[in-house]
């Protein structure tokens, strides 16, 4: 059943309002004899000229919503001076209210153009249907200024206008929950790398398991890949990398590693580079964002290590990649463990615990519990030292000056970090980033 009713007016011309009213009056009137849309939420979306003020364009609207008591709390009109800000705002309203199923009333011509609009701004998590508007007998002269005709495909200089004007949008929008923060080691030299670790604060993703610099985008979350693109432009502009030039690990849970220069896998949990100016990324909101520098052989590497590639050896197979095909030395290797859920909230089923507990004993507390505890940055750091990683070039929880600490626990500071293990399935996610400098 649909939950929410979206009518566009953004194209009509302000300049006959009382036709717009009676076309409004119409619908609103049809939409509550109709069983379909049964108490459905309305959203009302229309143009704010430059100038105008919001309640302008709700005053004359008002005769067409006077008399619709069974809509009148969940009716609302949203003015803007763009179809990109008029549907992201409308976005909210939904998001606020978990609303997923919603059918768009709309001029025709309006149908193609607004196609994108969603497309860019939604994911799959999303239901929509549309309906033409039906115009009244007094509207039917009226010309929309849309040249387009249902069916056909929008123009590709169109469609990056919509692009462009999204773009535009977003990035006027202010940060949320304080500045944007990167972390960073004192063990990888900055003379030679550029990295960091980002944390939750300064983006604009607002739901709230999501806010606000989420950094992941797929067809589950609400939070679309344009929000995402601009939250990673804003890391971008205060890390000083090309945004362009970014290559994240394609997680699969396991060992693989590209190469970056060769045939990329399907997918792939350790990345490594001896290439200048690239910045190679690894993801985590319980998993550790692991990163490799080697100051030598001017080489890096970035790997996504969860419970299961820790037990997989991703670490070890991330840093034999930069042997084999850079030359590098395992005692020049640096290795920085970024932030990840702590042996301290971190449980696994008894059956996977004891795997970790071949690595050590030391990694599993309250072994003999049907879900003891995990330290996967301690198996992290075992199964390192045993490959020929020199123990003082690995940076983790057990560092001696807590002030030089970036491997927080991101269960315990939901303030300053995503976790799955805490927030659920629609949980944000934060990176590792790395790259050597021109």
């Amino acid at each position: 059943m649909v939950e929410a009713v979206l009518i566009d007016l953004f194209s009509l011309p302000a300049n006959l309002p009382y036709n717009i009213q009676g076309l409004l009056h119409n619908t609103l009137e049809t939409m509550e004899k109709c069983s379909s849309v049964h108490a459905p939420c309305v959203y009302v979306m229309c143009c704010q000229r430059q100038g105008s003020e919001r309640k302008g364009e709700q005053e004359f609207l008002l005769p067409a919503l006077r008399g619709f008591q069974s809509l009148k709390r969940r009716l609302e009109v949203v003015s803007a001076q763009t179809t990109a800000a008029a549907l992201y705002t409308i976005k909210q309203r939904l998001d606020e209210k978990d609303l997923s199923i919603i059918k768009v009333i709309l001029p025709t011509l309006r149908k193609d153009l607004m196609k994108v609009y969603i497309d860019h701004l939604f994911t799959a998590v999303y239901q929509f249907e549309f309906e033409d508007l039906q115009v009244v007998s007094d509207f039917e002269s009226l010309q929309i200024s849309e040249p387009q005709h249902e069916g056909q495909t929008l123009p590709s200089q169109d469609v990056a206008l919509i692009r462009s004007e999204i773009q535009m949008y977003l990035e006027s929008l202010p940060s949320l929950k304080g500045e944007l923060t990167i972390l960073r080691s004192s063990l990888i030299p900055d003379d030679i790398f550029l990295h960091g670790f980002t944390t939750r604060t300064g983006g604009i993703s607002y739901i709230p398991t999501l806010s606000s610099c989420n950094l992941f985008s797929s067809s589950k979350r609400r939070d679309p890949q344009v929000v995402v693109k601009e939250n990673l432009r804003r890391i971008a502009n205060a890390a000083g990398f090309n945004p362009e030039a970014f290559h994240r690990v394609k997680i699969d849970h396991a060992n693989a590693v590209c190469i970056m220069g060769k045939t990329e896998p399907d997918n792939y949990d350790g990345i490594v580079t001896n290439q200048k100016g690239v910045t190679l990324a690894a993801p985590g909101a319980d998993c550790i964002p692991v990163l490799f520098a080697d100051p030598v052989r001017r080489a890096c590497g970035a790997a996504h290590s969860g419970w299961k590639g820790t037990l997989l050896g991703v670490s070890m197979a991330t840093v034999n990649a930069m042997v084999s095909e850079y030359g590098c030395n395992m005692k020049d290797i640096l290795v920085v463990l970024g932030p990840s859920v702590g042996p301290c909230c971190y449980k696994l089923p008894h059956e996977s615990a004891e795997e970790f507990h071949r690595i050590d004993p030391k990694c599993v507390r309250l072994f003999d519990s049907a879900s003891p505890y995990i330290d996967i940055r301690r198996a992290t750091r075992i199964l390192l030292e045993r490959g020929g990683i020199l123990p003082e070039n690995i940076q983790d929880d057990s560092i001696t000056d807590q002030n030089q600490n970036i491997t927080f626990c991101t269960a315990c500071h939901p303030d300053k970090f995503y976790s799955h293990f805490r927030d659920g399935t629609n949980f944000g996610t934060q990176i590792g980033f790395i790259s050597i400098k021109d």
